[in-house]
C-alpha cells in the first residue's frame, strides 16, 4: 500500500469464486478431478510440520512467541511465531511486531523478509492477503489455504515497521530511511538471537513504498560486513517507489497509461483530447520520448512536481477524478476494479469507510491479539493514522528526506548480490509500469546507465492452477495447467525486470503464481522467469 493520503479501495477487490455446476456434476467431472489430483501432486503440499516432524525453531526462548491457533482460521497452522521484539536490547519501549513462519517440508538456512509500504502500512496485510500460508481475501466468507504461499519455498518473516506501524510500539522519531533502516538492523539481530538464527542467507522483499525500505535496509545490512547476521543475497520489490514518484512514476506516464487501457476508463473524445494536449504542453511527451529509450539517452533532469503549484499539469489527479464518473468504485491501485466494493476483514483504507454492522477489524479483535501476543492497548489499523516520519519536506510529504533509492542504495544492493528483481503490474496507476522503467533508465549500476536493450522476453507461467476447484480437460490437456504468457522479463548486470500482466498493485494477491515464480528466481531456484 502506498500513500495513506490517497485513499485506496484496492484491498477491497471481490474474490470471484463462481460455482461451475457442470464442473461438479457434468460428464467430465471424474476426468476433471483426476486432472486436479495430478496437478496437485506436482506442487508443494502444505503441511503443519517440517520433514522431521519437529518444530525447528521452538525453544524456551521462542515458546512465548509461539502461535497455537488463530481465531476463525480452521486449519492446523503448524509452526508459527509472532510478537514484539525490542529494537534496543533491554528497552521494551520501542519494538517491532513480527510474524514468522518456517518453510514447509525440508528446512533451509535462509530467511525472506516481507515489508508492506505506506509509509506506515502493516505487513500483516501481506501475511493475511498476499503471500502467507492462508488468506482471508476481501469479500470471502472465511480464510482459505494458499497453494502459492511463500513458506513453500523459504522461511518468511513479516515485520510491521517502522515504529508507529501496526502493533509496533514507540514514538516515531525518524526523519530518514537511514534511521529506520538502522532500527530494523538492530531489531533483526535481536530476532535472530532469540530464534537461534545465524549464518542464514537473507532476502529482503516488499512492495510499494517498501521500494524505499527494501534497498535502504538491505544496504544497511551489507554495511555491517557481518555474514553471521547479515548475509544479504538478494532483494525483490513490487511496484516500488524508487525514483521521482510524483513526476516520473505518475504524471509523465499517466496519459499513455490511459491510452493503453482505454476500455477501463471509458473517457469521451473531448476529455481524451484535453489530457493528450496537456501531455504535450506540460512537457511529458518530450520527456518520455527522450528518456524512455534503450540504451538510455543520458541522465534525466530533476523534475520537481507539486499538485498545487503544477495544478493544470496534474493529469494523474485529473484522470482519477474523471474515472469516478463512470466507475464510482475506481481504484488507482487496481484500475480493473468495479462495484460493488466488498468488506475487507483488515479494513484497509478506503474512500467509503465501510464497516458492516457487527463487523470487527480482524487484527484489532481482543481474541486475535491474545493469540498473536500483540499489545492489547494498541488499536491496530491497516495504515497508521499518524506519520511514521517526523519533519517536513520529504517524499510524499511524510517528512522522510532520504535520497531516492536509484541514486545510491539500490545500485549498491544490485552490485553486492547480482540478484535483485524489480517488478511492476500493468493495472497499477499509483506506480505506473513505464514510470518504473524510466526510473531504472536513470540508475547507474555495475558500470552502466540503465538497461542497454529493451525488455522483450516473455514470462511463461507453467505452474498449475490449484486455487479453486476442478478444471476441465480438453483433448487430454488440463485447461488451466498453466497461465501462459503473463509478462515480460529482462536481466542485465544483476537486475531482473519483470512486467506483470493482469495485476494490480499488490502482485502476490492478484497474481500469486507469477509472484511465486519471481521468488523462485530471487532465491536462486530458477534462472529465468
Amino acid at each position: 500500500m502506498l500513500l495513506k493520503s490517497i485513499l485506496s479501495t484496492a484491498a477491497l477487490a471481490v474474490s470471484l469464486c463462481a460455482d461451475n455446476a457442470s464442473a461438479k456434476h457434468g460428464p467430465f467431472a471424474q476426468k476433471a478431478r483426476d486432472s486436479l489430483s495430478r496437478r496437485a501432486a506436482q506442487y508443494p503440499k502444505a503441511a503443519p510440520q517440517n520433514a522431521t516432524g519437529d518444530f525447528r525453531f521452538l525453544t524456551k526462548d521462542t515458546k512465548p512467541y509461539r502461535v497455537n491457533s488463530l481465531p476463525d482460521v480452521p486449519f492446523d497452522i503448524g509452526e508459527m511465531y509472532s510478537g514484539l521484539v525490542p529494537i534496543e536490547e533491554g528497552d521494551d519501549s520501542r519494538g517491532l511486531f513480527f510474524v514468522f513462519q518456517p518453510k514447509l517440508g525440508a528446512p533451509v538456512d535462509e530467511i525472506t523478509i516481507w515489508l508492506n509500504g505506506g509509509p506506515g502500512c502493516s505487513s500483516l496485510e501481506g501475511f493475511f492477503q498476499e503471500n502467507g500460508r492462508f488468506l482471508w481475501q476481501p469479500g470471502t466468507f472465511a480464510p482459505v489455504e494458499n497453494p502459492y504461499a511463500w513458506v513453500n519455498l523459504t522461511n518468511v518473516l513479516w515485520v510491521e515497521q517502522p515504529v508507529g506501524t501496526g502493533f509496533s510500539i514507540g514514538k516515531p522519531t525518524a526523519t530518514t530511511q537511514e534511521e529506520t533502516a538502522a532500527d530494523f538492523v538492530k531489531f533483526f539481530k535481536n530476532f535472530q538471537d532469540i530464534f537461534g538464527i545465524k549464518n542464514f542467507t537473507i532476502y529482503v522483499t516488499g512492495e510499494s513504498y517498501a521500494g524505499r525500505y527494501v534497498p535502504y535496509i538491505s544496504a544497511a545490512m551489507l554495511d555491517q560486513k557481518d555474514k553471521e547476521y547479515y548475509d544479504v543475497k538478494g532483494a525483490l520489490m513490487y511496484d516500488p517507489c524508487i525514483g521521482q514518484h510524483d513526476y516520473v512514476q505518475q504524471e509523465a506516464v499517466a496519459v499513455p497509461f490511459v491510452q493503453q487501457n482505454a476500455n477501463f476508463f471509458n473517457f469521451n473524445a473531448s476529455f481524451m483530447a484535453q489530457i493528450e494536449d496537456l501531455h504535450q504542453t506540460c512537457g511529458f511527451k518530450d520527456f518520455i520520448d527522450e528518456y524512455l529509450t534503450f540504451p538510455p539517452a543520458g541522465i534525466q533532469p530533476q523534475k520537481s512536481f507539486n499538485s498545487m503549484n503544477n495544478g493544470p499539469c496534474d493529469v494523474a489527479n485529473l484522470i482519477t477524478d474523471a474515472a469516478y464518473v463512470s466507475n464510482s468504485c475506481f481504484d488507482v491501485y487496481e484500475i480493473n476494479l468495479m462495484c460493488p466494493l466488498a468488506w475487507d476483514v483488515l479494513a484497509m483504507p478506503t474512500a467509503f469507510d465501510y464497516l458492516p454492522k457487527g463487523a470487527r477489524v480482524y487484527f484489532d479483535r481482543p481474541d486475535v491479539k491474545r493469540a498473536m501476543h500483540a499489545p492489547a492497548n494498541v488499536t491496530w489499523s491497516g495504515c497508521s493514522q499518524e506519520s511514521v516520519f517526523v519533519g517536513t519536506g520529504g517524499p510524499e510529504d511524510e517528512g522522510e528526506t532520504s535520497a531516492n533509492p536509484i541514486e545510491h542504495v539500490l545500485p549498491q544492493v544490485i552490485e553486492s548480490t547480482n540478484r535483485v528483481l524489480v517488478s511492476n503490474a500493468d493495472y497499477d496507476m499509483i506506480i505506473i509500469t513505464n514510470g518504473t522503467l524510466l526510473s531504472i533508465q536513470n540508475m547507474t549500476w555495475n558500470g552502466l546507465l540503465g538497461f542497454q536493450s529493451a525488455p522483450v522476453t516473455p514470462i511463461n507461467i507453467d505452474l498449475p492452477d490449484l486455487t479453486w476447484g476442478p478444471v476441465f480437460e480438453h483433448n487430454g490437456r488440463a485447461m488451466q495447467d498453466g497461465q501462459g504468457i503473463m509478462g515480460v522479463q529482462h536481466y542485465e548486470r544483476g537486475l531482473m525486470w519483470a512486467e506483470t500482466y493482469q495485476s494490480g498493485h499488490m502482485q502476490p494477491q492478484y497474481q500469486p503464481r507469477v509472484a511465486y515464480r519471481h521468488l523462485q528466481w530471487v532465491l536462486g531456484r530458477v534462472e529465468k522467469l
